[in-house]
């Protein structure tokens, strides 16, 4: 089956000037992916008539459907109604549907209108109105050369309705589209060049219509399996089968499938256990605990955490000797273990985990550069420590740290439930 292709052109200067972030073209990659259709590229254009011009020409030589948001207000600085008008040889008029829904609105509202209000009623005359059930701006369908473009409003909410509500079911009626099935493995721990040595020969042999992509993201790889097909059902035992033969080949990196993140993976692992967690944090300044307790659920089995900074606190807190912390340092094996071990004490949990190091961009000493971080956990068996070397970037090392002590929990968890004694 022949791919139908789809490119987005967002129109705004707010875009390009980073005022604006563009979440609609995520939002509407994963809508037309679950239809059948691919994005083939997004590009973000100002407010200037040449240059949305030179956009739809391009797009139109590269897709089938081309998603335009944005630029549909009211003010002058809004160009795409009279921009397309032209770039389709027709001109604007008043659409009497349009004028009577953004009237009722107004005196709904108990607003006043003015010309500028009025003047979204004016559309370009050979479209097809889109009817904005969210706002005033409606959306403009338009076909020529077997081709769609579709001009939707900017605001997300409103753009979202016009697409759930009538662009997506116009889509599906109008073309053939293949199904696309995606699957996640999500990994932890390893490289993407090591991940992809592990299974060369796994991946040399995948079929035709299967595809695999690496994710990489702050120690995590996603390894996406895309299927395209007619069967959904037969796309989806053909790639079980595929993540069949090479989970064995990763397995000890592998936290889960689909969308599941490495927290809530280590959440669902302490809560079927019944076991319990504290952190202390010093380096990470309570981002492992915020990450945690992301999850809905966590207070489950996440009993609390103590950030010390200071030394001071490190010993009144969490029992480290002041002797430790004179011999060794804060940023020591150690520190760091009488860290886990003080927290997992003292908030009486089954599990603690502990982190300290120089997260920069300054405070490093050439025995203990920035980026250097001890990481701890302590559990009902033994106290495992890691020391890592990172950045000199500050929030990078904070969420690497973060992740690396997720894994190690991790670890330690499951070795723990495999020998409870």
């Amino acid at each position: 089956m022949k791919p139908v292709w789809a490119e987005v052109i967002t129109i705004g200067d707010e875009i390009l000037y980073g005022q604006t972030l563009d979440t609609n073209t995520q939002w509407m990659g994963r809508q037309l992916n679950a239809i059948g259709i691919k994005i083939i590229r997004k590009v973000a254009v100002g407010d200037q008539q040449e240059e949305i011009i030179k956009a739809l020409n391009e797009a139109s030589q590269r897709a089938d459907i081309i998603l335009i948001t944005g630029g549909l207000g009211p003010t002058k600085d809004d160009i795409t109604k009279k921009t397309l008008a032209e770039y389709f040889g027709t001109s604007l008029v008043i659409d009497d549907e349009v004028l009577e829904y953004v009237r009722a609105l107004f005196s709904k509202r108990n607003l006043p209108m003015n010309a500028l209000n009025e003047a979204q009623a004016l559309v370009p005359q050979s479209c097809t109105v889109i009817t904005n059930t969210m706002g005033t701006a409606p959306g403009m369908w338009f076909e020529r050369d077997e081709k769609v473009y579709m001009s939707m409003p900017g605001v997300p909410y409103e753009m979202e309705t016009m697409m759930e509500k009538s662009v997506l079911p116009r889509l599906k009626s109008i073309f053939s589209l293949p199904v696309i099935y995606h699957q996640m493995i999500q990994t932890v721990g390893i490289g993407e060049s090591w991940l992809a040595e592990q299974i060369e020969a796994w991946e040399d042999q995948l079929p035709l219509h299967i595809r695999l992509a690496y994710l990489p993201s702050f120690g995590r790889v996603k390894l996406r399996l895309t299927a395209v097909g007619d069967n959904r059902l037969e796309l989806e035992n053909d790639v079980a089968e595929q993540v069949k033969q090479v989970t064995p080949l990763i397995e000890k990196y592998v936290f889960g499938y689909g969308d599941i993140t490495l927290e809530e993976a280590v959440g669902e692992m302490l809560a079927k256990s019944e076991k319990t967690l504290a952190v202390a944090e010093s380096c990470t300044g309570g981002f492992l605990a915020h990450t945690l307790t992301s999850i809905s659920g966590s207070s489950r089995y996440f009993q609390g955490g103590i950030v010390a900074y200071s030394n001071q606190l490190k010993m009144s807190l969490l029992d480290v000797p002041e002797q430790t912390l004179t011999q060794y340092g804060a940023v020591s094996e150690e520190t760091i273990r009488a860290m886990a071990e003080g927290v997992r004490k003292n908030l009486k949990t089954d599990f603690g985990v502990s982190t300290s190091g120089i997260a920069g961009p300054d405070g490093g000493t050439p025995e203990k550069p920035v980026g250097t971080v001890w990481i701890a956990v302590a559990g009902p068996g033994e106290t495992v420590a890691k020391k890592i070397s990172l950045s000199k970037d500050r929030l990078v090392n904070i969420r690497r740290s973060t992740v690396v002590a997720l894994n190690m929990l991790r670890q330690t968890v499951q070795a723990t439930l495999a020998n409870p004694s």
